[in-house]
């Protein structure tokens, strides 16, 4: 079946998001917009994706628990899974690895961490879009080996973007799909997300993959299977 999709997506935990970009809020907008998939990817961090889970559930949206990485080089890589579980076991790794800078609300906007029902519950105390500590020639199977599929994040983009930070693609690094807009050239699946940091960003029923079920073990399954086929 076909499921349209946007797998980049920030909350208001993400000091670049928006505080309007609460769990019930992404879930709704997601549902206008036609989508029947979706992914939470804050910078570092996983912890609104059990709420927006949660509200996926209860509304018929399937929510991917996610997260944008920042390597030491300042390239961000797009995290999915199929488990928070999973994403947990990448986040407490990161944990010990990331730069501990302390967060200025009023510099970088607030990181709020909400329940359900978008009562905010927490608020990250250390700003999150610093380098996790982790290199490009480490993240590949660093996130693998945690269950999870890497995926450069807006290639195409100059900022933060592998082949802008490194001036090319090195199929070596491990990478089986890209996250890209445009035909960039390098020979791996692609998918095509929005890196929405407020509401309105979040994108319209375009982009689709082919799926056996409308669930997170279909969703991720169909990855991994574009995956495998495009090497």
């Amino acid at each position: 079946m076909k499921l349209f999709y946007d797998f980049h997506i920030h909350s208001c935990l993400s000091p670049c998001g928006d505080e309007d970009s609460t769990p019930n809020n992404i879930v709704n907008m997601a549902l206008i917009k036609g989508l029947n998939v979706i992914a939470v990817s804050d910078h570092n961090t996983g912890k609104n994706c059990p709420a927006v889970m949660a509200v996926g559930k209860k509304n018929g949206l399937v929510v991917l628990p996610a997260m944008e990485l920042t390597t030491s080089e300042d390239i961000h890589i797009l995290c999915l899974f199929e488990t928070y579980e999973d994403l947990q076991k990448l986040e407490g790794h990161i944990q010990k690895t990331r730069l501990k800078i302390k967060n200025k609300p009023e510099v970088f906007g607030r990181q709020l961490i909400m329940n359900e029902r978008d009562e905010v519950i927490g608020e990250e105390e250390h700003l999150l879009i610093v380098s996790s500590g982790i290199s490009v020639e480490e993240v590949a199977a660093l996130v693998k080996g945690f269950g999870g599929i890497p995926i450069p994040a807006h290639i195409d983009k100059q900022a933060n973007g592998i082949i802008g930070i490194l001036g090319a693609f090195d199929y070596h690094l491990g990478f089986e799909m890209i996250e890209c807009s445009v035909d960039s050239g390098v020979t791996l699946p692609q998918i095509t997300d929005s890196d929405a940091h407020y509401l309105w960003d979040i994108a319209e029923a375009e982009h689709f993959i082919e799926a056996e079920t409308c669930s997170a073990r279909g969703v991720f399954e169909a990855l991994k299977k574009m995956c495998k086929n495009g090497e």
